[in-house]
């Protein structure tokens, strides 16, 4: 369940961002399935990918994670 809020969060700012799955895959250094098994919430990203997707996203990891994650 985990998995599925921060893949929603990330697929949100993804799109509110403008990227493509396909050009923020690109950006981040992953294939497009990857990315889109996080996004689907079938993967758990690691803190680091978290990072990674904030700095790319020009937010901070507080706004990018779900609202009840501690």
């Amino acid at each position: 369940m985990e998995a599925e809020k921060w893949g929603r969060r990330i697929r949100a700012f993804r799109k509110l961002k403008g990227y493509t799955q396909e050009s923020f895959a690109k950006d981040l250094g992953v294939s497009v399935s990857v990315l889109g098994e996080i996004e689907r919430g079938n993967r758990l990203p690691s803190d680091q990918f978290v990072e990674d997707i904030a700095n790319a996203l020009n937010v901070s990891v507080q706004e990018l994670a779900p609202q009840d994650f501690e």
